[in-house]
């Protein structure tokens, strides 16, 4: 198809940028000329621009899957500031909103629809909602969690299979920042992807620093660390909420301007933690994994674990929130082998079949060989 608009005038007059990076001109206009993809950048890498312009160049409305509420009013408000139709139908919409959305897509008023997997797939918004409006194109972000082996499976990323039936002319984008080959395989596999094109970008982050130490006493280690990153903004991750409240009331005292955030907060407790870190200087939020996706804060100077992630692919989405805007950053870890043991009970306590705790385990023993090795002695 012939596209409404050219990509690269809409990067410019729309994003404010002057030219693509790596492979986002060849994979806008595969998805552009009808074509099904998988896409993956590392973290800040602009892998969003790989279904957003398509969005504009296509006509109707593209409709993108995410998996928080809170990552799509951030995409949902930044794109509004650029002036494009966005909107997004949650849990969290009122019944006014979703009127005017329901209107503005009857009456093609709108470029893009954020949606969660579970509401796409409920049989009747997809045939009253979605099947009566003209589709653009299908957006999957976080596209990782349709995959049993990858870090952050969710079950309901499985029903959006029925997509290529119920809409075979449609293409469909997955996107994902954290993806090994078994998870690309599975990926395109079970979003039936079928022949589509992978588009895979460089993972290298020579920008960022990575220290792994042994633990000693974690609280002074970490005091150290930070100062040597004083009047900057960081994460240190935690992984119990308790500890998080813990350490952020240790920072506040050494005088940091640094706050918790953890699920078991309330939503305008964490609402207030995500503006304050997106907009204060020197913030430091100490945070459990719930703290992180779809951040948009370019000068993340470090993050910090205090405790060993899971795995790998969630060790380097983390870190890769870090740097964004390409200047130097520091990526720390405190290692024990104790914390080790900690995440095998998890994993044997999960409730999860022998299969997924094999995964598991795997996955953890990968991450343990590479800070074995790294850490400073």
């Amino acid at each position: 198809m012939t596209p409404s608009r050219a990509p690269r005038d809409v990067l410019r007059e729309v994003f404010g940028f002057e030219d693509f990076r790596s492979f986002q001109e060849e994979a806008i206009g595969h998805v552009i000329g009808g074509g099904h993809a998988l896409v993956l950048m590392p973290t800040g890498g602009g892998k969003s621009l790989c279904y957003q312009i398509p969005a504009l160049c296509r006509p109707g409305v593209a409709v993108v899957v995410s998996p928080l509420i809170a990552l799509m009013q951030d995409q949902v408000e930044a794109l509004r500031q650029r002036g494009v139709r966005a909107a997004a139908w949650n849990s969290a919409s009122t019944e006014d909103e979703i009127g005017r959305i329901a209107d503005a897509l009857a009456e093609g008023r709108l470029d893009l629809l954020y949606v969660a997997p579970e509401r796409l797939m409920m049989p009747a918004f997809l045939e009253r909602v979605i099947a009566r409006a003209n589709i653009a194109l299908f957006a999957i972000d976080e596209a990782h969690c349709v995959s049993e082996w990858g870090h952050d499976f969710r079950p309901e990323y499985l029903q959006l299979a029925a997509l290529a039936e119920r809409f075979p002319d449609v293409p469909r984008v997955a996107l994902t920042a954290t993806a090994d080959l078994r998870t690309r395989r599975e990926i395109m596999e079970r979003l039936h992807l079928g022949s589509g094109r992978m588009f895979v970008d460089s993972f290298d982050r020579p920008n960022i620093t990575y220290r792994v130490e042994g633990v000693r006493k974690r609280e002074k280690q970490l005091l150290d660390f930070l100062g040597r990153h004083a009047g900057e903004s960081g994460i240190v991750y935690c992984r119990s909420r308790k500890k998080t409240e813990e350490i952020a009331e240790l920072l506040e005292g050494e005088g940091y301007n640094a706050f918790a955030y953890h699920a078991g907060m309330d939503a305008s407790r964490r609402r207030k933690a995500l503006e304050r870190f997106q907009t204060e200087d020197a913030a430091v939020a100490v945070a459990t994994i719930a703290f992180g996706m779809g951040i948009d804060k370019p000068d993340v100077r470090f993050v910090a674990h205090l405790d060993m992630p899971k795995n790998v692919e969630a060790y380097y989405q983390e870190t890769g929130r870090a740097g964004r805007d390409f200047r130097p950053a520091e990526a720390y870890l405190l290692f024990s082998e104790g914390d080790q043991m900690t995440l095998r009970r998890f994993i044997e306590d999960s409730g999860a079949n022998d299969a997924r705790k094999a995964i598991e385990h795997a996955k953890l023993n990968q991450l343990v060989q590479i800070l074995r090795s790294s850490r400073c002695r």
